[in-house]
């Protein structure tokens, strides 16, 4: 398989989610700006919308959107126990946490990056994050992670979009439970390996 990323991307969620299942794949980054991938692909042809991340299959089939993706991988080693079985409930809990993630949070840092974006918006959007983190914070201090006491597919999610925080003076420790599952989460060898390989990535640019 091949993982098509940007370092500090939401493809960090995916790249987390590989090295935790312990799977075979290739890391080829891509300059969002050029739409050249490491390997002199254009990454339009592998996924026309021009965004990361996106998995090539063994197959040659490529997979985009991180929820999904997430999804497939953790379906390919079950006994990893990333995501619940299919058809169950707990299945569909994963899956609102999911879209929460990518429509409450991930899309509402989305102006913050662009540089025309007013910045009496900008305070809006950092207001809507601050209610949505004041939701999720009670929820890790009462437990390690979004769906109970063991880390999954979401948790890789979540982990990566609250990094963003930082380039916004977001201080996290405003919400004790979001701060201390950012800990938790960043002292995983599989995420601290995957940040490593994204933070050399960046270095090479």
């Amino acid at each position: 398989m091949k993982l098509y990323f940007s370092p500090g991307a939401c493809s960090l969620s995916p790249h987390i989610v590989l090295r935790e299942l312990g799977l075979p794949f290739e890391a080829i980054k891509v300059d969002l700006a050029t739409k050249q991938a490491a390997d002199g692909t254009d990454f339009k042809t592998v996924n026309p919308k021009g965004y990361v991340p996106a998995l090539q299959l063994d197959n040659g089939q490529v997979l985009t959107e991180g929820p999904a993706i997430v999804q497939y991988l953790a379906d390919l080693v079950p006994d990893k126990q990333l995501a619940p079985a299919n058809g169950s409930f707990e299945r569909y809990r994963l899956q609102e946490w999911l879209n929460f993630i990518s429509t409450e949070i991930h899309k509402q840092f989305s102006p913050l990056f662009k540089p025309d974006t007013p910045d009496a918006y900008k305070e809006v959007q950092k207001a809507r994050l601050a209610q949505r983190f004041g939701e999720i914070s009670p929820v890790l201090e009462k437990q390690d992670y979004l769906t109970g006491e063991r880390f999954g597919v979401a948790d890789a999610y979540l982990f990566t979009v609250l990094g963003w925080s930082r380039y916004f003076h977001i201080d996290l420790n405003q919400w004790p439970g979001i701060a201390k599952f950012v800990e938790r989460v960043a002292a995983r060898p599989a995420v601290a390996e995957a940040l490593d390989v994204e933070a050399q990535a960046k270095k090479a640019a």
